[in-house]
């Protein structure tokens, strides 16, 4: 068994803090994030171990080597500085996981995932080089010395061992990955809900969990930003067949979710999506000429450049628009594009994403909504709406 571990609770959302603190060189925020970050982990280690226990001494060693870390000058890279701070996260988490379990008889391996998955230099989306990876995981790896290894999800290293990550939520791509360099029978994602469910519980009230679906159905979920499975996942297990289970670490008899081959069927429920925080871009040549492949062409090399992901988008004869996701960089985006077009921009708005859609689905949704676009196909309703409370009766 290969178990990855992610970092615990909201680490990720703090290490961003205090990368941002790093990068902006802001001391008093810095020691505030490292702080909240070592009290949160403090609690957790005296919990589990006894103050005279070896693993403080490294715990404590941990703590050390990432305040040091964000006592350097940071770089003009801010992707290269947050993959080498945010990627602290997983290393504490896996190190008292693998502690743990050896300290109440769970004999395990704790495995450095920089030392198996090798990747390119896109920092904060780093690609996968799966031959290297391939490598270096039958290299590292060896059931007949050991049963259980523990590492990390989320993070990997270029060819000369710079940490990169996988984008957010890629402890799920990294338990793919390693699925399919070993062949593994299976994939269990454990997370804090009972499997795959139809909407996110914490704005639709009525979400029903989806008991199995194919890889197919379940990579367009992944794509329009269902939040359980991470878009890059399904495809290695897909290739190789492995079925991926996600079940409740809250409860362990709870059924759970199995995602496998196509024979899995269709939906039965309409599913729904919501992306909060979004910018509505309407793009527009400056001589009131059409859009045009040309034009077209130029714009996604600018996205592509700004490394951003366009997450709708649909062209008229002479506007082009598209829905993206508020990013800390978008001002670079949108001054690039105003060079050669006219751009104007709703912020504030959300995506909802309706697949397997109904009428009824559709009313029910966008009822009292201000709706700013909307795009139809035959299985798929989306609407770029307003921000407001979401109500359901």
């Amino acid at each position: 068994m290969v178990v990855v571990v992610s970092a615990m609770g909201k680490t990720t959302n703090a290490m961003e803090k205090l990368t941002e603190a790093f990068v902006q060189q802001n001391p008093v925020q810095m020691k505030t994030s490292f702080e909240a970050i070592f009290d949160y982990h403090n609690q957790i280690v005296r919990k589990l171990f006894e103050k005279d226990d070896p693993f403080m001494s490294k715990f404590d060693q941990l703590l050390k080597t990432l305040w040091e870390r964000v006592q350097l000058n940071p770089g003009l890279n801010y992707d290269f500085e947050y993959d080498q701070i945010v990627s602290f996260g997983e290393i504490i988490s896996t190190h008292i996981v693998s502690a743990y379990a050896n300290s109440i008889g769970i004999a395990n391996q704790w495995l450095d995932v920089r030392h198996l998955i090798k990747t390119d230099e896109s920092y904060r989306d780093a690609n996968v080089n799966w031959d290297l990876s391939s490598q270096f995981v039958h290299d590292n790896i060896d059931f007949k010395q050991q049963q259980v290894y523990i590492t990390q999800g989320f993070i990997g290293s270029t060819i000369n061992n710079i940490t990169t990550t996988l984008g957010r939520e890629g402890s799920d791509y990294s338990g793919a990955v390693l699925a399919h360099v070993l062949n593994a029978d299976s994939l269990s994602i454990w997370k804090d809900v009972p499997g795959v469910l139809n909407a996110d519980p914490r704005w639709y009230p009525f979400a029903q969990k989806l008991k199995e679906i194919s890889y197919s159905e379940a990579v367009e979920l992944a794509y329009y930003g269902a939040q359980v499975i991470h878009p890059k996942t399904l495809k290695p297990l897909q290739n190789k067949n492995i079925p991926l289970f996600v079940k409740s670490f809250l409860d362990e008899e709870l059924e759970g979710t199995v995602i496998r081959t196509e024979e899995s069927g269709e939906l039965d429920v309409p599913v729904y999506i919501l992306k909060q925080d979004q910018l509505f871009i309407t793009i527009s040549p400056k001589d009131f000429s059409f859009i045009l492949e040309d034009n077209l062409s130029d714009i996604f090399a600018i996205f592509s450049r700004n490394r951003i992901k366009i997450n709708l988008m649909q062209n008229s004869a002479l506007n082009f628009t598209v829905c993206v996701n508020n990013v800390r960089d978008i001002s670079k985006l949108i001054s690039d594009l105003q060079k050669d077009f006219v751009v104007k921009y709703n912020e504030q708005v959300e995506l909802l994403t309706i697949r397997n859609y109904t009428d009824a689905s559709i009313q029910e949704m966008i009822q009292g909504k201000e709706v700013v676009d909307s795009q139809l196909s035959r299985k798929t309703a989306r609407f770029v709406v307003k921000e407001s409370a979401w109500l359901f009766h």
